[in-house]
């Protein structure tokens, strides 16, 4: 009896993680040919000489929510025009992956440029996002969907 509910247990999770894969129709969404809002989970903050940290996204002047338009080559903090913008200079597909790059400026007068790369997979809608500047790595950790 309790190895039929071990294998009763065993075949209910294998069902459960394949009814969250997604459907070949749901995977073409993440390929850059529809607009997708992204949200940011995880966030970590890397200094030379220190361990990485945890951070708010807010701490590292980083939204929750990303809006990715590829078509226009724009990811925005808001889907409203007034949103903070920045341009995708890069566009990729590589190995099932949608990898977007882009660099700001900052504010004048003050070194807080960065560059950046935000990668996409295609079959999931998971995101990574990494960013360095002036001596500063931020990684984070989302997922995305299309809108």
């Amino acid at each position: 009896m309790l190895r039929m509910a071990a294998l009763f247990a065993l075949l209910l999770s294998a069902s459960a993680c394949v009814s969250v894969l997604p459907s070949p129709s749901v995977a073409a969404d993440f390929d850059g040919s529809k607009p997708l809002v992204c949200t940011v989970i995880t966030v970590n903050e890397c200094l030379p000489g220190e361990e990485c940290q945890t951070v708010s996204p807010g701490s590292v002047n980083l939204p929750q929510y990303l809006w990715v338009d590829v078509a226009k080559k724009i990811i925005q903090d808001k889907k409203a025009e007034e949103g903070r913008k920045s341009r995708i200079e890069s566009v990729k597909r590589v190995d099932g992956k949608l990898s977007l790059q882009g660099a700001e400026e900052g504010r004048p007068d003050v070194r807080d440029g960065f560059g950046w790369t935000v990668a996409i997979m295609e079959d999931t809608g998971q995101m990574v996002l990494s960013a360095s500047g002036d001596m500063v790595a931020i990684s984070a950790f989302g997922v995305c969907t299309s809108y």
